[in-house]
């Protein structure tokens, strides 16, 4: 939930994500109750709470947890997971080839995260009867079957140091059946790493290989090597591996690494292990501790501002049109209101009829009721029009309707071909149109610094390139519903 704030360089936009809460569950049912019924509102300060403090990406990732620890008593796991601080724990597959360097890697991420490392002879190692029967399979020389293999997994992840530290399967799943049954079992991990490099590079790192019988850390004798005498002393050459085993093990790598990409395609990062061991695991210890992009329900919040004539008015109708969102305009918001028989219609009627301006306290009641109904709460909403100055943004802001994040563009200023443009639009006079142009400059200032971090987008080009370089800020917020 990432708001964010455009400016068009003479037409300024803010968006800020809102959430696309539990209202959409509910929303079709309300709006059919009645048809004739005063419309719904729904207080922005309730989606404003979600959103500061993240309610879906924690409901959410409490939910991942239940189903892949799978509690005997789901409340009071919840319980002591909500007062550890953290809910999330890294839950890391390692996969690459042999000779990649998935043990170098994997020792040295549990090292710096403290999670707990796991490795099919590792699994082997638990004193359980699924265990013994594994153990009976590899006495005989034969493949421990798939189910068993992942209970066997699951057996060891659901044990409490796995449940609170995390963990990183190393080599873990090596086949597309194993990854789908993984899958089955509710085994989801946060992040995936793909190790990657040429088969003649492998080949070399595997002839090269030595091993730490007291750590089990893995050196090589060209590309890592240890700077401590004794640890060089007691090295040993790993199990023999001929050639011609090593290009079978990586010819069944390459026929199961396609699907194992695909399976894992939304958490899968690939990482080129042909290159200095540091760089390599900085860049997996940088992607393990990425947060992946929310994908808690959300509406968006776009503001749109700037001088008469930028093209707010289009490129609100091109946003609402693409993206399914409600289109207001204030000054058609308050000429609605006028039209109704109501209170407020017969209040404003008088300052419209005679040009004068509608009082702020009138214009963000009229505002706040509109922009709290079930259409903008569940689908989000783009507004143009207000405010025009900083107290009118002040009181918007007060009112709960407020952006939390921006991005900064550039802003030039407007060409003759603008001013132009602003003096033959037949529904204004040449001096009412400088009078907004000099109200509106006077404003701008102020405006910027309330919106510090807003995007300027130049509004002196073809509409829909403006349109091109505004919608390349909302992509990733905005669901296409076109």
């Amino acid at each position: 939930m990432t708001p964010i704030t455009f400016s068009l360089a003479t037409c300024e936009c803010v968006l800020a994500s809102d959430l696309d809460s539990c209202y959409k569950l509910t929303a079709n049912h309300l709006i059919a109750m009645d048809e004739t019924a005063k419309p719904l509102r729904i207080p922005p300060e309730m989606a404003i709470y979600a959103e500061k403090h993240e309610i879906f990406d924690l409901v959410q990732t409490l939910v991942t947890n239940l189903m892949v620890d799978k509690p005997e008593d789901p409340i009071q796991y919840l319980i002591v997971l909500l007062k550890r601080g953290s809910v999330e724990v890294p839950r890391v597959m390692l996969l690459g080839p042999p000779a990649s360097g998935k043990r170098t890697v994997a020792r040295k991420l549990c090292e710096h995260t403290q999670v707990i490392h796991i490795t099919d002879s590792n699994i082997l190692q638990e004193d359980t009867d699924l265990t013994k029967e594994a153990l009976q399979y590899k006495a005989k020389q034969q493949e421990i079957p798939v189910d068993l293999w992942i209970k066997l997994i699951q057996q060891r992840l659901s044990k409490i140091d796995c449940v609170r530290r995390g963990w990183v399967l190393e080599g873990i799943p090596q086949t597309r059946e194993e990854a789908l049954s993984l899958q089955e079992a509710g085994v989801a991990p946060n992040h995936v790493v793909l190790l990657e490099a040429p088969d003649a590079v492998l080949i070399e790192r595997s002839q090269g290989k030595r091993i730490d019988p007291v750590t089990g850390d893995v050196y090589h004798v060209t590309f890592i090597w240890p700077e401590d005498k004794e640890v060089v002393q007691r090295l040993e050459r790993q199990k023999t591996v001929s050639e011609e085993q090593l290009v079978a093990q990586l010819m069944q790598h390459h026929r199961e690494v396609h699907a194992l990409r695909k399976t894992y395609r939304n958490c899968l990062k690939g990482i080129d292990a042909d290159q200095p061991h540091v760089d390599v695991f900085d860049q997996v210890l940088t992607y393990i501790l990425s947060r992946h992009c929310s994908v808690a329900p959300h509406t968006p919040r776009v503001l749109l501002f700037g001088p008469p004539g930028s093209g707010k008015s289009l490129q609100a109708k091109l946003i609402s049109q693409k993206y399914n969102i409600v289109n207001l305009c204030c000054g058609e918001l308050l000429e609605a209101v006028s039209a109704d028989v109501t209170n407020m219609g017969e209040l404003i009627k008088p300052y419209l009829e005679s040009g004068q301006q509608v009082p702020d306290s009138m214009v963000l009641q009229i505002l706040t009721e509109r922009l709290s109904r079930l259409d903008c709460t569940t689908r989000g909403w783009v507004l143009h029009g207000f405010p025009r100055d900083l107290e009118q943004a002040e009181k918007l802001q007060e009112s709960n309707f407020i952006p939390s994040r921006y991005h900064s563009l550039y802003k030039p200023a407007p060409s003759p071909e603008v001013q132009t443009r602003l003096q033959f639009n037949p529904k204004d006079s040449e001096a009412q149109l400088l009078r907004q142009l000099k109200e509106y400059w006077a404003n701008a200032s102020s405006l910027q610094d309330l919106y510090p971090e807003a995007v300027h987008i130049n509004a002196d080009q073809d509409p829909h390139t403006v349109f091109e370089s505004l919608e390349s800020r909302l992509v990733g917020r905005l669901q296409n519903d076109a």
